[in-house]
Parts: structure tokens; sequence; C-alpha cells
């Protein structure tokens, strides 16, 4: 049976919470008969995402609020 998993991927500093997060991926790993296949990621979420959409301004893509904007990218 697959396993479906919340996996940390990054910990960095947000400037718009002022505060340390961990960015996580949802993570689906196949099936025991199927090892040839990679793990999927599902979707993405932000430790902090709560306390950041409380605030009025649309803040990044790791709280579903700015699809456009990812902070975090490495440059």
């Amino acid at each position: 049976m697959a396993v479906k998993t919340w996996k940390v991927v990054k910990v960095r500093y947000c400037n718009h919470t002022r505060q340390e997060v961990s960015l996580h991926a949802e993570v689906v790993y196949p099936a025991e008969w199927l090892p040839e296949q990679p793990p999927r990621i599902l979707s993405h979420r932000c430790s902090r995402a709560v306390q950041c959409n409380l605030f009025e301004t649309p803040a990044c893509i790791w709280c579903g609020t700015n699809p456009c904007h990812d902070p975090f990218v490495e440059k």
C-alpha cells in the first residue's frame, strides 16, 4: 500500500512573519510492489501559514495566498 506523509523540505527565515518557518511537502511513496516508481509530491505548506494568512497582504506560494511568488527559491 502507498504511504502518504508530510516531509520537511527546508527551514528558512521568513521576512513576512519575521520567524523561522519549516516548509513541508506532502509526499506519496509507492507501494512495495512498485519500487521503480519515484515518490510524488502532492502539495506544499508552511508551518506558519495560519499566522501569515492573518495579514492583509498576500504572502507567497507556501501559505497559498500568492501562487506567483516563492521567496525561498534558491538563486
